[in-house]
């Protein structure tokens, strides 16, 4: 085990824990070939049913692993995981929606480790345009309560890399999440119907956005992020149907975007039958490196032109900032603000913006707004719409 491995683990054991459980004392192989799942599952089983603060311990090797299910509620609210190994996907993909999921658990720790969902028969069997599933999230987060990861990372998963739903008191740190460019719907974290969410310090480069929040998302702070290539943060897409949803009280901060598709957006679909709404929003400090539309609202979201009615959506947008955006634009227009008629955006703040569109022909870039109101101070740079 490296140094800093080692220092964790004692320190989890000189602070609370008294039990510790390693994977391959119940028959897990280090070989990447045997099927490790039962082994895994026994070690958590033992863990979760210590009546006093327990670790569950992956040594170094890989660690080939099926769809499996760390459940709670544990007898005791302090586990700290322990990976120093990969944790391999099997390599075929099936009709599960998650992969690797802890549910029901409060005051998880899981430090370091890789996880490597070998999503690429999916992805290709997607790119051929056969009848595939969607795929499997890497790992899933659900109906959980203070619970930590850090340091580990993520890669390759059939659809999202990370999944944080019906859960509070997340934290993300140091992460790193990677997939193909060109591989679908694969998100670096999604999070949905969560709140009092932290993800900070990590880097991701997927196939999609780096971080979407989906609807029922309140007071989350992304900080520090690395992003790109992929599709950048979003919130959205949102009110495709007929539910109420809302996202409110979330910070988007200290974020770098390289060649990504977008920078900080909010998306909605033009369906007049969706309600809710999304307000209190701060995007600051964001550095654009050739990034596509850096600073972007579109409540006419439609994926697939065409496919989508021509109406007007049902989500209101207030209070959105922008505040602190610099660097290049890969797209004329670099500030595009396009809002529902029937529910203009209310409060949008254009603050310290200041984006260029380098062409041949020198153009400038522009920026575009429709059904908003709102102001702009300080410096900004394409000219605001404001």
């Amino acid at each position: 085990m490296e140094p800093k491995f080692i220092l964790l683990l004692l320190l989890h054991f000189s602070t609370v824990a008294k039990s510790a459980y390693n994977v391959v004392d119940f028959g897990a192989k280090p070989d990447g070939r045997t099927d490790s799942t039962k082994a895994f599952l026994a070690a958590w089983a033992e863990a979760c049913g210590d009546k006093i603060p327990a670790t569950m311990v992956v040594p170094s090797g890989p660690f080939l692993v099926g769809r499996a299910l760390f459940q709670g509620p544990c007898k005791n609210d302090k586990i700290g995981l322990f990976i120093k190994g990969t944790i391999l996907g099997k390599t075929g993909y099936s009709t599960a929606s998650e992969w690797i999921t802890f549910k029901y658990v409060k005051g998880l720790s899981i430090y370091g480790g890789t996880f490597n969902a070998r999503g690429q028969s999916l992805w290709a069997c997607k790119a051929a345009g056969r009848n595939c599933p969607n795929g499997s999230t890497a790992l899933t987060i659900s109906q959980a309560k203070n619970v930590l990861l850090s340091k580990v990372k993520v890669q390759n998963s059939q659809n999202f890399q990370i999944a944080i739903i019906f859960s509070q008191e997340i934290k993300v740190e140091g992460a790193t999440i990677t997939a193909p460019g060109n591989s679908p719907n694969t998100d670096g974290i999604h999070i949905h119907m969560s709140s009092f969410i932290t993800i900070t310090g990590s880097t991701m480069a997927t196939g999609d956005d780096c971080v979407s929040l989906g609807e029922g998302v309140s007071n989350a702070w992304i900080e520090n992020i690395k992003c790109g290539p992929g599709h950048g943060i979003s919130i959205g897409s949102l009110g495709d149907g007929t539910e109420t949803t809302m996202v409110q009280n979330v910070t988007v901060s200290s974020v770098v975007f390289t060649g990504t598709q977008n920078g900080f957006r909010v998306k909605t679909w033009a369906t007049p039958s969706s309600k809710g709404f999304v307000r209190g929003v701060t995007f600051e400090h964001g550095t654009m490196k050739n990034v596509g539309n850096p600073i972007m609202i579109d409540q006419n979201y439609c994926p697939v032109p065409g496919n989508c009615p021509n109406e007007s959506s049902g989500i209101k947008i207030s209070k959105v900032t922008f505040s602190d955006v610099h660097g290049t634009s890969s797209t004329q227009v670099a500030v595009n603000l396009d809002c529902s008629k029937s529910n203009p955006c209310q409060g949008i703040q254009l603050t310290n913006i200041k984006l260029s569109y380098k062409r041949k022909n020198h153009e400038l870039a522009k920026s575009f707004c429709r059904n908003v109101k709102g102001k702009n101070s300080g410096f900004v740079v394409p000219p605001s719409c404001l």
